[in-house]
């Protein structure tokens, strides 16, 4: 089955009005059909992010929101995933992945997920698919 993988900055477009990518990310969604997956480390960067911008009521909706979906898939990255996330950390030196961007490949490649919810360049910097579209 064809999932898509779910990047922090999508969540957190999703949630936040004035971002940005808010229009495209509600869009996008609107439209999609294809189940969401999404990792431990993902979530706790949109958590995070939200919290800091906008609350913890923000942040624990959202969070509540995502674990109860049946649409959406939230994995935990692992300790497999964690070493293949530092290969990539230092094989590609010449770009600014964070390690957390690493491991999100690294789940990618194993799930055989070719496709990404992000606004996030690094995806394509690494051949994934982007939607919406950068």
């Amino acid at each position: 089955m064809k999932r898509v993988f779910v990047d922090a900055g999508a969540w957190y477009a999703l949630v936040d009005k004035a971002d940005i990518n808010h229009r495209k990310a509600t869009d996008y969604i609107r439209q999609n059909t294809l189940p969401l997956i999404t990792t431990n480390f993902i979530f706790d960067e949109a958590i995070t992010l939200l919290r800091s911008r906008h609350g913890w009521n923000i942040a624990k909706e959202f969070g509540l929101k995502l674990k109860d979906s049946s649409f959406v898939s939230l994995i935990s990255v692992r300790d497999e995933d964690e070493d293949r996330a530092w290969e990539i950390f230092l094989r590609y030196k010449d770009q600014d992945f964070s390690y957390t961007d690493c491991t999100s490949f690294a789940v990618m490649e194993r799930l055989k997920l070719d496709a990404a919810f992000s606004f996030d360049q690094h995806f394509k910097a690494m051949k994934f698919h982007v939607v919406p579209g950068l």
